[in-house]
């Protein structure tokens, strides 16, 4: 296998001025990452900051509304109010061991850009966001929360002012800046090595649902597990530990836009082709002669043209079934969660709840455990626009 491929997909497409970072980041990733020090402290950081383990949660109600078996591991408990801090704590320690002072993000939902400015604030450094200028809008109390924490927050007015534009700049900003500063890369994504180091940090998620599920049921494992594609680090996270269990069906949902034939959508796995962004080979939605097209989901997290590699491997291997779920799915799913559990899920994470309402005659009897990657408090402004 070649260095920093899944299969046919990965690699390090980048300017020459990124190869030093990148070199940097995977010598730490060999020395300090495995050390004992390392480890002792994120280990303690998880347990103390971040409230992990994270609970997994039995959906009496709507599992008899459906005739299923739904329970959600809750990555919306954690501290920030989603996975999104697994990966920045994970980075931030890294980065303060490798003795830089600035982490640098990119953020769509600002859920990642509140977990670097949290990192940033615990470890004594400085958080520089880049952000979609629309996302800044659509965004807003992610925002505050941001600016209340210390961090800079650059709203960026270039392409669609969404996230892959934010993507684009903290690059730009990054190749300037190398020496002080860590871009945590927020997703399973990017030029290697970030997909394998996101991938690290977030595979807690899995290690602790697959046990946590078969202590509660007798040491069965789930029938299907669910997670939302965006970048697919949540996803990764949660798809880990299962891989090897060929009895579990793996189901990653992508965002399907407004859902009519033609319209945009945040599906590159389901709609789109083979190509080179951000750094990396993979599945991406563009036109016939390689111009990225705009993508489009209800869920800021989910919009992105891209994915991870490791994610479209695993698609191409048959191992991991993508499907996906159109804007009023999610929406409903949202609001039924609400209603009937108490439990209001993340734009984002409703994708994933959406499809075992959706597949809920194919699901019968079954037990189903969903990703529920944070929690939807910060789409009340987009849900109240809608409705």
């Amino acid at each position: 296998m070649k260095k920093g491929y899944f299969g046919d997909f990965g690699g390090q497409f980048i300017p020459e001025l990124l190869m030093p970072p990148l070199i940097e980041l995977e010598e730490a990733m060999k020395t300090i990452l495995p050390s004992e020090e390392f480890q002792t402290r994120f280990t303690n950081m998880l347990k103390e900051n971040v409230g992990r383990p994270s609970a997994i949660t039995y959906c009496p109600n709507l599992s008899k509304d459906l005739g299923l078996d739904l329970w959600l591991k809750r990555e919306d408990l954690n501290h920030s109010g989603a996975h999104k801090i697994n990966n920045t704590l994970g980075q931030g320690l890294l980065a303060k061991m490798m003795g830089k002072e600035v982490l640098l993000a990119e953020t769509g939902a600002g859920m990642h850009g509140v977990a670097t400015t949290v990192a940033a604030a615990m470890l004594g450094m400085k958080a520089v966001i880049y952000m979609g200028a629309t996302d800044v809008v659509r965004q807003a109390p992610n925002v505050g929360r941001m600016r209340l924490m210390g961090a800079d927050i650059i709203a960026v007015e270039s392409g669609t002012k969404t996230l892959k534009d934010a993507i684009n700049a903290a690059l730009r900003r990054w190749i300037a800046d190398q020496e002080t500063t860590h871009y945590c890369f927020g997703t399973a994504a990017g030029p290697h090595p970030f997909p394998t180091l996101v991938r690290e940090f977030q595979q807690i998620i899995s290690k602790e649902a697959r046990a946590q599920f078969m202590e509660r049921n007798g040491g069965d494992l789930p029938d299907v597990v669910v997670a939302c594609v965006g970048g697919g680090s949540n996803a990764i996270g949660m798809f880990h530990h299962f891989i090897p269990d060929e009895s579990v069906k793996i189901v990653g949902v992508e965002a399907a836009g407004t859902g009519e034939p033609g319209c945009y959508s945040s599906a590159p796995i389901d709609h789109g082709t083979e190509g080179v962004l951000h750094g990396m080979k993979t599945k991406l939605l563009q036109t016939p002669d390689g111009q990225i097209e705009p993508s489009h989901s209800v869920a800021p997290g989910l919009d992105y043209p891209g994915v991870g590699p490791e994610h479209a491997h695993l698609d191409a291997i048959g191992r991991v079934d993508y499907t996906v779920i159109n804007d009023a799915q999610a929406i409903n799913a949202f609001k039924v969660l609400s209603r009937r559990e108490g439990i209001i899920p993340a734009l984002e994470s409703s994708h994933a709840v959406a499809y075992a309402i959706e597949n809920r005659e194919q699901l019968q009897g079954k037990s189903v455990l969903v990703c529920l990657s944070g929690r939807g408090d910060k789409d009340l402004g987009i849900l109240d626009q809608i409705l």
